[in-house]
């Protein structure tokens, strides 16, 4: 039996596809919720029941979905980090990850990723969650060293990676003036232009929106 303008015409498949939806819904509740608080707090103070809250969800469906604050963790930063890092150009992702800290997008309209923001509010945790948050540094800087035919290139994509949270740190955490308040484009124009002493293969207009 084909389905209706209604739904299937079976009870229970209609049941059991609302609930799969439903349960879809609140799991990227609580993910879009413990990305923010924990770009906002860092992992120790993003507490369970805050994340919940904020995601309009029972605490008992966060362990339900996740297992534990954790594997919640984890997969913030995986779907943060890894997505830029899969869909991002090399020679744009030192910039793309830059405008996601500096004015909340990757200069194109994409959503802004918080892992960068996470990853400085969440240094100094369990051995577990620095663990996680190194494996994502050395995921970046293994994409930044691809920019560089120099001996010492992965050096180079080191230096470049602690810059760009060196740059988050200031801005984002310590609220250091004039950085704090400048406006993204110029910091992006700055950095860039200074960037290409490390590594060549970034495009010749660093620091541009594309169209700008």
């Amino acid at each position: 039996m084909g389905e209706t303008p209604y739904g299937t015409g079976n009870e229970d498949d209609d049941r059991a596809r609302d609930s799969r939806r439903n349960a879809q819904g609140t799991r990227l509740r609580l993910l879009d919720a413990a990305s923010e608080l924990f770009a906002e707090r860092g992992y120790e103070r993003a507490t369970v029941r805050d994340i919940a809250a904020r995601a309009d969800a029972n605490q008992a469906l966060l362990f339900r979905y996740f297992g534990s604050k954790k594997a919640l963790f984890g997969e913030v930063m995986a779907r943060g980090g890894q997505e830029q890092l899969r869909t991002t150009p090399p020679d744009r992702l030192f910039e793309v990850a830059l405008r996601g800290m500096l004015d909340g997008d990757g200069g194109d309209g994409t959503a802004k990723d918080r892992s960068l923001e996470v990853c400085l509010r969440s240094i100094g945790g369990s051995d577990e969650i620095a663990e996680a948050l190194r494996g994502l540094g050395e995921e970046y800087a293994e994409v930044l060293a691809t920019l560089s035919d120099a001996e010492n290139g992965d050096l180079r994509a080191d230096l470049a990676l602690s810059w760009l949270l060196g740059i988050g740190l200031m801005r984002v955490v310590v609220g250091k003036e004039p950085l704090a308040s400048a406006d993204p484009d110029t910091i992006c124009e700055l950095a860039g232009s200074a960037l290409g002493t490390l590594l060549k293969g970034l495009p010749e207009e660093r620091g541009r929106r594309p169209g700008g």
